[in-house]
């Protein structure tokens, strides 16, 4: 696995957050395992992000009536989706 190095810099008010919430006083040993935490948020708030996305995707396709639909074979599909990238 790759491991990425980052350097911040952080001044005023930020600073100050980071501060009061690494160490004893705070939430986080360190402040790698801070960022870290923050990193796997914002991956998970946007992995739901697009699962709802997919959900309501869904719920649009299945909520359209049967006359909507047009049978295709893999080949239709497949030629369809060639034109598209043309």
């Amino acid at each position: 696995m790759a491991q990425t190095t980052l350097t911040i810099r952080l001044s005023g008010e930020l600073s100050d957050f980071v501060a009061t919430s690494v160490g004893e006083s705070g939430s986080y040993e360190n402040i790698s395992e801070y960022i870290r935490a923050l990193i796997r948020r914002d991956k998970e708030r946007v992995d739901q992000q697009a699962f709802e996305r997919l959900k309501a995707e869904l719920a649009l396709a299945f909520s359209a009536p049967e006359s909507s639909y047009a049978p295709l074979t893999a080949a239709d599909v497949i030629k369809r989706n060639q034109d598209a990238h043309d």
